[in-house]
């Protein structure tokens, strides 16, 4: 039985990891592109059925935006009314087209400000949460981590789209930090260049973050 419909929108390695993982978890999962021929590989190899951005967004109860950056705000829009109410787990991060800084992701957003937030002002009949923006790929399910589950911190304007977001992120194995309403992305998003620091100086990307607590 179905744990749910999710939508995955994105045909790079993150839409197809979460695709292939939310569905080994029992969800319902299409995912979508602009052009869902790029997908005619992975949807042959996995079942799941590839379709447009619009197409994916219609089918889920839930939307998964896992594309590059600089293109999320125009993908939300080309899903059209498939967003309308739903919940939008948001993996997206403002990685600029630019190099990196001595090892350091170059941002297109500033410190007031957050790609989460441009998403919302964008779509605002959309639920948005962000989720899966601090860890690389590799350990967005189930990561298998020597100090227990690690700690996906998410944000966003509705508290039932987070409760939903917190169910699933919990299903896939993470233990999840409220950081409030959508301008809490503007202390999310940059753990990604903390995350991806070690790995760019230094070859190391086998990491997650924690928050440890006093009882």
């Amino acid at each position: 039985m179905s744990k749910g419909t999710i939508g995955v929108l994105g045909s790079g390695q993150v839409a197809q990891v979460l695709a292939k993982g939310l569905a080994a978890k029992g969800y319902d999962v299409r995912i979508g592109s602009r052009d869902p021929s790029k997908l005619a590989g992975f949807a042959k190899e996995t079942g799941i059925g590839a379709l447009t951005f619009e197409g994916a967004a219609a089918h889920g109860e839930v939307a998964v935006l896992a594309v590059k950056g600089t293109a999320a705000v125009e993908a939300a829009q080309l899903a059209g009314a498939g967003l309308d109410g739903k919940v939008v787990m948001d993996a997206t991060n403002p990685i600029a087209d630019a190099p990196p800084t001595d090892g350091i992701l170059t941002f297109f957003t500033g410190p007031n400000d957050s790609l989460l937030e441009r998403l919302q002002k964008a779509r605002p009949t959309a639920r948005f949460v962000k989720a899966w923006s601090c860890v690389g790929n590799a350990f967005m399910i189930d990561p298998k981590l020597p100090g227990g589950p690690p700690t996906m911190f998410v944000c966003g304007d509705d508290d039932a789209a987070k409760a939903r977001a917190k169910a699933i992120l919990a299903d896939c194995g993470w233990d999840t930090e409220d950081i409030g309403k959508a301008a809490g992305a503007r202390a999310i998003e940059p753990l990604c260049q903390l995350w991806c620091a070690p790995g760019l100086q230094r070859g190391q990307w086998t990491h997650a973050f924690k928050l440890l607590r006093l009882g």
